[in-house]
């Protein structure tokens, strides 16, 4: 099988902190046998020194975990490998709720989130929280893995109640696509290969799951959104009438011909030409890097958007967004902050705190307006300028933004676009 052509399939897990999640990703690679020999090798010796029987999986993922500790990596750790079928990137996020922001952070660009449970403790109060953070950020796909079954006797019977506790939270919240799955990550039962422990489950294994998720939906396919990057004049003879507007198709589709508006100037053109590098294309689809040419000469610059001109987003100066507080400095009210939105940069201010969100009880807290660091609220904001925007749940791309300190040049909030 030719692995270029597989889709990516990014992937977070979530869990509270000895759910056993360093051990599941470990058992994954370890399975999989996407392991190099040396590393598998250098564990195995680690694992004899700490007196374990056999391989302590936990610790592909735990080298990271000391540089965590001394504060070199961000508190998200990526870990890619590949099957056959699919290409991955998992997301390692920290469980406590200090850690709200890595959480946010490293589920963002997710396609799907593995929500751990032990199967001894079954729902608890950072599932909820883990559940809320996958329904606020819209991942499509949630794969509920209740762990640790070899200590509950695989009893098809805690499986079910878990399962029933779960979907009581799941109806609360817009979790669209859920997946149960009983597993032990210790001992291996149905992560890649299916348990004869747990004869009456007749799912798939994790991994399978996995392979098998329908993922080519979760892309918008019906609002062409163009931010415009660049605008490339080549300088050359051969060149010397191309007027080409670089940047990636966030959404949708384009063709040559298309009767397009630009935003926010609101100016009218079709599309003449769409190319990257030497090839021409009849049309472009999400996530294409490519360059447009318009029949027109229009005044276009980077943070401009070509959209269809029968399907265009809302030109807005003040919209609502849900933000989740990234900084260890809280907000300041009525403060100027850089917004950053697709490629368009502008200065706003927060002008009104609507309402906090109590995460671990999935409630809202009218009365506290402060914004400190992990908080998640709902906050009125004005630009400068009108930006182009969807709602982030149409659009995870034209609905995201991210807020940016001046004076210290830090991302001090992420906010989805309500």
């Amino acid at each position: 099988m030719e692995l270029h052509n597989s889709q990516l399939l990014r992937f977070t897990t979530a869990g509270s902190v000895d759910d056993g999640k360093s051990t599941l990703i470990g058992r994954l690679l370890y399975d999989s046998k996407s392991i190099f020999e040396d590393q598998l090798s250098s564990i195995e010796t680690t694992s004899k020194k700490k007196g374990h029987e056999g391989v302590d999986l936990a610790l592909f993922t735990d080298g990271l975990r000391d540089e965590r500790e001394q504060g070199i990596t961000i508190d998200v750790a990526y870990r890619y490998f590949t099957t056959p079928k699919r290409k991955f990137i998992i997301a390692d996020t920290p469980g406590h709720i200090q850690y709200t922001r890595n959480m946010v952070t490293g589920a963002s660009t997710a396609n799907a989130a593995i929500i751990l449970i032990d199967a001894r403790n079954g729902v608890i109060e950072q599932t909820k929280r883990h559940s809320f953070i996958a329904s606020l950020l819209q991942i499509p796909h949630i794969i509920v893995c209740v762990n640790k079954m070899d200590l509950v006797e695989y009893s098809e019977k805690r499986f079910n109640e878990i399962v029933e506790e779960f979907e009581v939270i799941s109806s609360k919240l817009m979790i669209k696509d859920v997946h149960f799955i009983p597993i032990s990550a210790l001992d291996g039962d149905n992560v890649v290969n299916r348990s004869e422990n747990m004869p009456w489950f007749s799912g798939a294994p994790m991994l399978h799951t996995l392979e098998t998720l329908h993922i080519s939906s979760d892309i918008n396919k019906v609002d062409a959104r163009f931010p415009v990057q660049t605008v490339i004049r080549p300088q050359s003879d051969e060149h010397r009438d191309y007027r080409g507007y670089a940047g990636r198709l966030e959404s949708g589709i384009l063709r040559v011909g298309d009767d397009i508006t630009v935003l926010p100037s609101g100016f009218t053109s079709k599309i003449k030409s769409i190319n990257c590098f030497e090839t021409n294309y009849q049309e472009a689809f999400a996530p294409m890097s490519v360059s447009i040419t318009l029949e027109n000469d229009i005044d276009i610059s980077r943070g401009d958007m070509i959209v269809r001109s029968n399907n265009q987003p809302t030109c807005s100066q003040e919209f609502d967004v849900m933000i989740c507080w990234l900084n260890n400095n809280s907000a300041r009210p009525g403060a100027k902050y850089s917004i950053k939105h697709t490629s368009n940069d502008q200065k706003a201010i927060i002008k009104e705190v609507v309402y906090k969100m109590d995460i671990n009880a999935i409630e809202r807290n009218n009365e506290d307006k402060s914004i400190n660091m992990n908080d998640i609220c709902r906050v009125k904001i004005r630009t400068t300028k009108p930006l182009m925007i969807d709602e982030y749940r149409d659009n995870r791309m034209t609905g995201s933004i991210i807020l940016v300190d001046d004076a210290t040049n830090e991302t001090v909030a992420a906010g989805m676009v309500i």
